[in-house]
C-alpha cells in the first residue's frame, strides 16, 4: 500500500486553482466606520457550498501530512495529533481574552498553573515559564535565564556557550543570538568527549547545552560525569527538550545535572508541528535559577486562587500574555488523557519503533545503541536523492544531510505511534530505493503534486505571496 498525491491537470496547469481565480463577485460596503478606512466595494469568492467542500478537499489530496502515512523526520517527532485536543482547543469556552482581569479567569489560569505544575514533574525541574512560542524561542530564553543568573552573581563576564557537535540544530545559533561566543566541541564515538569538554571549560564558560538522546540517538552515559565538570566550572548545564520524547516517564533531565530546559510541547504533547503550528517552548529551571524566569507565572495563594507573579530577578517578557494559549491547552489535555504509564508507554514505543525500523533497512547505522531515532547512511548514495525518490513509494523521507557526524545521514524517527505494518511500509520504501540505485534518481520524484523542486533558486528568490505565481 503506498499514498500517491494526487496532481490535478487542467488545460495545462498543474495547480488547484485559487478560489479567486475560480469566480468572483463584488459586494457593496456598507459601514459606519469614516470613509477613508473603508471601500466602496470588495471583490470576493463567489462559490456554491459543493464546489466549496470540492476545493478544499483537492487540496487535501495535493499535500502529505501525519494523517497521510509516516512522517519519519528524525529529531522533529512528527507523531499523530489525537482529535480530542483540537476540540478542546476549538471549545468556545477556550476563547479567553489574554487581558481579563485574574479574578475573572480562574479555570484559565488552574490550566496553566497544572501545565506548569505537569512539565516541572515530567523533567525534574522546580518551575516553569509557558511563554515561549516554539523551542527555539525557549532556547534563547533559556540562555538569558543563564546570562541574568550570571550577572546576578557577579560573573558578567562569562561569554562562551559550549555546544557538542551532536547537538541539536538550533543550539549554536541560540547562543549565537543571545550574544555569545560559541565553543564547538568534538564527539568520541558519537558522544561527548570528556577530555575535550575539559579542555574547553573556563572561566569564560556560561554555560553547556546538550541534548541528550543527542542527535544520533544515543544517550550520554556519562551525564553525571559532564555535569560535575560544568558545575566545577561555575556554568550552568542546559537541556535541549528536542529528544524528550525518548525519556517520558523513564528518566528526568533535572535528575540528571541539568539546571534549565525546555520542552517542545508542539513535539512532545500533541500539538501539530511546523506549518500545522504555532508551537509553544515552556522553560522550566532548578529553584536557584526561578527568580529569573519571565514573568508572570501563575501561582497559587494560601486561599487557593491563582494569579499571576512577577520573579524578583525576571528577564521581563518573552511573549504576549500567557504564551500561545490554545497550545497549551492541548498539551495538558494530552498529559491528563494519558497519565504517568501513558507517558512511559509512549517513550517505550518509540524506542521499540526505532529500534525495529532499523533493523529491517539496507542502510547501515553506524552508531548504536540508539534509543528514540537512529541516523542511518546513505554510504555512496547522495541522501537528498534518496530523500526524493521515497517520496515515489509514497512515504515521507527522513531528515537529510544532518547530523554531520554520518557520512550522507537519513536521520530517522519514527515515533510511538506507528504500527509494525507501518513500519514495514516505511522500511519497504527505504529497501526499494537502495535496490534501486542511483539510477531511478535523475527527476525523482514523480508520483508527487510538485515534481522536483529547485532548492537554490527557492532558497535564493522566494516567492512569499500567491501573487508571485502570476508575475
Amino acid at each position: 500500500m503506498k499514498y500517491d498525491q494526487a496532481r490535478w491537470d487542467r488545460e495545462g496547469d498543474v495547480y488547484e486553482p485559487l478560489l479567486a481565480e475560480k469566480d468572483q463577485t463584488s459586494v457593496a460596503v456598507d459601514s459606519s466606520l469614516p470613509d477613508d478606512l473603508t471601500r466602496d466595494e470588495l471583490t470576493l469568492p463567489s462559490l456554491e457550498e459543493p464546489e466549496l467542500a470540492r476545493h478544499y478537499t483537492r487540496l487535501s489530496q495535493m499535500n502529505y501530512g501525519i494523517e497521510s502515512g509516516p512522517y519519519p523526520l528524525g529529531s522533529c517527532t512528527m507523531k499523530y495529533n489525537p482529535k480530542f485536543t483540537e476540540d478542546l482547543a476549538a471549545n468556545p469556552k477556550a476563547a479567553v481574552h489574554p487581558d481579563r482581569e485574574p479574578e475573572t479567569i480562574q479555570g484559565v489560569l488552574e490550566l496553566l498553573y497544572r501545565l506548569q505544575d505537569y512539565l516541572g514533574r515530567i523533567g525534574g525541574m522546580d518551575a516553569v515559564t509557558l511563554q515561549p512560542a516554539a523551542g527555539a524561542a525557549g532556547e534563547f530564553t533559556g540562555i538569558q535565564i543563564a546570562r541574568a543568573y550570571h550577572d546576578h552573581n557577579g560573573e558578567g563576564h562569562r561569554s562562551e556557550i559550549i555546544v557538542p557537535d551532536s547537538a541539536h540544530g538550533t543550539n549554536p545559533a541560540s547562543a549565537a543570538m543571545a550574544g555569545y561566543d560559541v565553543v564547538e566541541i568534538p564527539s568520541e564515538e558519537g558522544r561527548v568527549d570528556l577530555d575535550a569538554l575539559e579542555a574547553a571549560l573556563s572561566d569564560e564558560t556560561a554555560a553547556l547545552m546538550l541534548t541528550n538522546p543527542n542527535t544520533l540517538g544515543l544517550f550520554e552515559r556519562e551525564i553525571e560525569a559532564i555535569a560535575k565538570l560544568v558545575h566545577d566550572a561555575g556554568g550552568l548545564l542546559y537541556y535541549d527538550g528536542a529528544n524528550l520524547n525518548a525519556l517520558l516517564g523513564r528518566a528526568r533531565p533535572g535528575d540528571k545535572g541539568f539546571d534549565i530546559m525546555h520542552y517542545n510541547v508542539h513535539k512532545t504533547f500533541a500539538t501539530p508541528h511546523g506549518g500545522g503550528g504555532p508551537g509553544a517552548g515552556p522553560v522550566g529551571v532548578l529553584d536557584e535559577l526561578a527568580e529569573f524566569l519571565p514573568e508572570p507565572v501563575v501561582r497559587q495563594d494560601p486561599d487557593g486562587r491563582y494569579e499571576w507573579h512577577e520573579p524578583e530577578h525576571t528577564i521581563g517578557k518573552v511573549h504576549g500574555f500567557h504564551g500561545n494559549w490554545l497550545v497549551l491547552i492541548k498539551a495538558v489535555g494530552y498529559i491528563m488523557r494519558l497519565g504517568d504509564a501513558g507517558l512511559a508507554d509512549a517513550s517505550a514505543k518509540a524506542i521499540l519503533n526505532a529500534n525495529y525500523l532499523a533493523e529491517q533497512i539496507e542502510y547501515e547505522v553506524p552508531y548504536r545503541p540508539f534509543h528514540h531515532e537512529f541516523v542511518a547512511s546513505a554510504g555512496n548514495q547522495d541522501a537528498a536523492e534518496v530523500a526524493k525518490r521515497m517520496l515515489d513509494h509514497g512515504v515521507h523521507p527522513p531528515t537529510t544531510k544532518w547530523p554531520t557526524l554520518v557520512e550522507e545521514a537519513l536521520m530517522t524517527e519514527p515515533t510511538e505511534i506507528e504500527t509494525k505494518a507501518s513500519l514495514d511500509e516505511l522500511a519497504d520504501a527505504f529497501n526499494a530505493v537502495w535496490e534501486e540505485g542511483s539510477e531511478s534518481f535523475p527527476d525523482a520524484p514523480h508520483r508527487t503534486t510538485a515534481g522536483r523542486i529547485d532548492q537554490a533558486s527557492a532558497a535564493r528568490n522566494p516567492r512569499l505571496s500567491w501573487q508571485n505565481l502570476f508575475e
